[in-house]
């Protein structure tokens, strides 16, 4: 969701950084100055990465294959990555503006969600739901909100490797704030297409007609076949539609704000959201179809 914001001074700060690249899930907490343990009031299985307070300076945050590192500055993330196709890159895929809430899909990697902090430490809680070894296989198609969750599409591109990879099994992921781990949901409307039928989903998205929109196809055997739908619930099979009517549906928008800091040469935002009274963008290195370095970056802001 993309939202429209009156010009405002950005200042931020950040008053912890609490991910490690060397820690695991299990093994990360929440820190305090002093280095102790302060884990009271917080959700009682899913732990927060960071803590932030937005004050004088952006926080950028730089998407690794262990989850996004702070960097200090833009300028840190020039040749941090290299460029690779776009299918098999980490980066922000989708992003859902929610009430104090963003919850965003990251390629290859699982769910990231910033949220008002409720523990005693005040602030912004960022928290990853990594998918671990099974999503780095595959490419995030789609991200739609399905009886409440938020849904999250994997499917497996061919298009610049020949892996020898199977259709993903488990092609529909959510998460909860029981545990950092997403877990496996299913969606009736996809499933009327099996992977054991070499059907994949590749592509899953609310359309600018609040209707939901999907494809399937079998690229593989003795009758290929693309299909496309659309349907306000997905519970049930969709209306299968054409080409032109699918396209359509997506609104493609140039990602913009007068007051999001200044990106090198090569680097664009992709997209935008605010949650209590701070601007969150995310940031590509880009080049044809080729991203390199990505991440994101946040701000207090003055509406």
């Amino acid at each position: 969701m993309r939202i429209k914001l009156k010009d405002f001074i950005a200042f931020a700060f950040i008053l912890f950084v609490l991910i490690s690249c060397t820690k695991t899930l299990s093994e990360s907490s929440l820190l305090s100055d002093g280095g102790d343990a302060d884990i009271q009031d917080f959700y009682p299985g899913a732990r927060p990465l960071a803590i932030l307070q937005t004050g004088r300076n952006p926080i950028w945050f730089l998407l690794t294959d262990s989850g996004p590192v702070h960097i200090g500055t833009i300028d840190d993330a020039i040749s941090a990555s290299a460029l690779i196709p776009w299918p098999y890159a980490p980066h922000i895929q989708f992003l859902h503006e929610g009430q104090n809430e963003l919850v965003m899909t990251v390629n290859r990697d699982g769910f990231l969600k910033i949220t008002l902090n409720d523990g005693t430490i005040p602030g912004l809680a960022l928290y990853r739901f990594s998918g671990g070894d099974f999503w780095k296989q595959y490419t995030v198609g789609g991200f739609v909100y399905y009886d409440g969750k938020p849904a999250a599409l994997l499917y497996l591109n061919n298009r610049f490797m020949d892996a020898n990879i199977p259709l993903p099994a488990l092609r529909t992921w959510t998460f909860s704030m029981e545990s950092n781990a997403p877990y496996p949901l299913e969606i009736p409307a996809l499933g009327l297409f099996p992977e054991a039928d070499r059907w994949e989903a590749d592509t899953l998205r609310l359309g600018i007609d609040g209707l939901y929109y999907y494809r399937v196809a079998r690229r593989t055997g003795s009758s290929p076949a693309i299909h496309m739908f659309r349907s306000d619930d997905l519970s049930k099979a969709g209306d299968e539609i054409s080409a032109g009517v699918f396209f359509d549906s997506f609104l493609w928008d140039v990602v913009s704000h007068p007051s999001l800091p200044p990106l090198p040469e090569g680097f664009v935002y992709t997209a935008i959201g605010e949650i209590s009274g701070n601007l969150f963008a995310a940031w590509e290195e880009q080049s044809d179809f080729n991203i390199g370095a990505a991440g994101f970056v946040i701000l207090q802001a003055d509406f």
